[in-house]
């Protein structure tokens, strides 16, 4: 790999830090309609608390009696009566008294180590234009986002978040999440209450932790892993975790206490497609490859452990101090598994070969709460089949070759300090012989198996006001190298690139 290439690598990896954090849920719209506090639903936002999981699980309402709580009343769309005379006229539903809308912006500084800028080497002729390297210092603007929830009555809830401009650009906006949900569909077939709900739209896969609405600043590596296979290998996927999907999907239980499964049905990881705009060049406007549909699946159970029965079986809400939520312990488990589509010219034969590569991503994970401290974590393992053309010149099918694979996880521990104080501690950690052989990972040049991708991360946020929030993190990154001695596989001018960020956000 070229010099230049490498520093780009490293370039774009410093860049994801700080831009992939994640559209919030904290929505101020539910603020105004009951006359709360943005802390009624949220710990530290968009980070829920229980009540707040049972606010979302119950369709964007309060769990119970709902409409003594509500203080702008709800829109009919229709007369009561209608019920009665369905199906001969159109049921009833509602809409909110006041437009569900809110806003969002951030701001970002962000500071990095200079090491990499010194063992730039440059390339090409003298006087040819060179790639940029990492920036010491660098203030961006973050997501301006538009998003609006709610309920349409019929336990139907609705979803849309919309980010108008990324890193001051317009064009680089997008839809988040936007999708109906039909909450307690399980009382028509005579089913435990919530055992049954559905959602359609695109949206965030029921992740164990939520990347799309999570307090950190960074992403999770993990989520953000693709499998790009090394210079012998066909692999090519660029789906990652925290990708968002469009299908539909069927969950049920709570995320507040005992079990919840969820299992989607959703687009197919046609490679270079995943959460992208649609492609009029495809038939009819659509962009995934009909035919396969990618899998997801996921089971988790938690234990409320209060020892009085009452408090155990309650749904804990934020008091006159602050956010309270159970002292509890959560397992799970996800399944991911799909196809990552390449198409590519049969020769001579003027055939079109389509290699379908099975792919799939499986983990564990698991949320210990105790009081105001929260340590979580998440291991996964990703596997992509490689097929090879089964001839250079003239190819006319694939053949079985050695799979691409990776593992790693997160661990993070937080503590809310202060009603409006959240110290966290994060470690990341991948491992992946792809990303050695493509100069991302550390390692040694003899032994890529062994290489990994890992940081440490503190950091601390402020409450300014409940919708107004102040945080900052430094990762810490071990050595990394641009080239390596090829007699004794060593590091040549090993370097840390380590990178404090700070953001400044509210919402509306």
């Amino acid at each position: 790999m070229e010099m230049p290439r490498r520093v780009s690598v490293l370039f774009t990896l410093v860049l994801t830090v700080v831009l992939l954090t994640g559209t919030s849920n904290a929505i101020p719209a539910f603020s105004r309609q009951y006359g709360t506090s943005c802390t009624t639903c949220h710990i530290d936002f968009p980070k829920l608390n229980d009540f707040g999981k049972a606010f979302k699980d119950a369709g964007f309402k309060f769990p119970k009696a709902d409409e003594d709580f509500i203080k702008v009343p709800q829109v009919m769309l229709g007369a009561p009566a209608q019920k009665e005379l369905w199906p001969h006229t159109v049921f009833p539903g509602t809409i909110p008294g006041l437009p569900p809308v809110g806003l969002r912006y951030n701001q970002f500084f962000q500071y990095t180590s200079g090491n990499a800028n010194n063992y730039y080497q440059p390339s090409g002729a003298p006087g040819s234009v060179q790639p940029p390297t990492i920036p010491r210092t660098d203030f961006e603007p973050g997501y301006f986002s538009i998003f609006m929830a709610g309920n349409f009555g019929s336990d139907i809830a609705f979803w849309v978040d919309d980010d108008l401009s990324v890193s001051g650009q317009n064009a680089n906006g997008a839809l988040g999440d936007g999708y109906l949900r039909f909450v307690n569909l399980g009382r028509f077939f005579k089913l435990p209450t919530d055992a049954l709900t559905l959602r359609v739209g695109q949206f965030e896969p029921d992740l164990p932790f939520t990347q799309a609405r999570s307090i950190n600043i960074s992403p999770y590596d993990i989520y953000t892993q693709a499998n790009i296979g090394s210079s012998s290998q066909n692999v090519n996927n660029v789906y990652a975790l925290q990708d968002g999907v469009q299908g539909i999907e069927f969950s049920g239980g709570h995320q507040y206490g005992g079990y919840h499964y969820s299992v989607a049905v959703v687009n197919q990881n046609t490679s270079g497609n995943t959460a992208s705009p649609l492609n009029v060049s495809s038939p009819g406007g659509f962009f995934s490859d009909a035919n396969y549909k990618d899998i997801y699946a996921r089971f988790s159970y938690r234990f409320n452990l209060e020892k009085d029965p009452a408090s155990r079986h309650d749904i804990q809400a934020a008091g006159a101090s602050g956010p309270r939520d159970h002292t509890y312990l959560s397992l799970g488990t996800f399944y991911y598994e799909g196809r990552s589509v390449q198409r590519f010219n049969g020769g001579a034969a003027g055939t079109l070969l389509t290699a379908r590569e099975p792919f799939y991503r499986v983990g564990g994970d698991f949320s210990f709460n105790y009081r105001t401290f929260n340590l979580f974590g998440l291991f996964m393992y990703g596997h992509d089949h490689d097929l090879l053309l089964n001839s250079p010149d003239d190819p006319t099918g694939f053949i079985r070759g050695p799979a691409a694979n990776f593992n790693g996880g997160f661990l993070e521990a937080d503590y809310l300090a202060l009603p409006w104080v959240m110290t966290i501690l994060r470690y990341d950690r991948v491992q992946s012989t792809a990303d050695f052989l493509n100069q991302v990972a550390s390692g040694n040049y003899f032994s890529p198996v062994g290489s990994t991708r890992n940081r440490v991360t503190p950091g601390v946020q402020f409450l300014i006001h409940a919708n107004i929030k102040a945080s900052f993190e430094y990762a810490v990154r071990p050595k990394q190298a641009l080239s390596y001695d090829p007699t004794t596989g060593k590091p040549l001018n090993a370097f840390r690139t380590n990178t404090a960020t700070g953001a400044l956000e509210f919402v509306y």
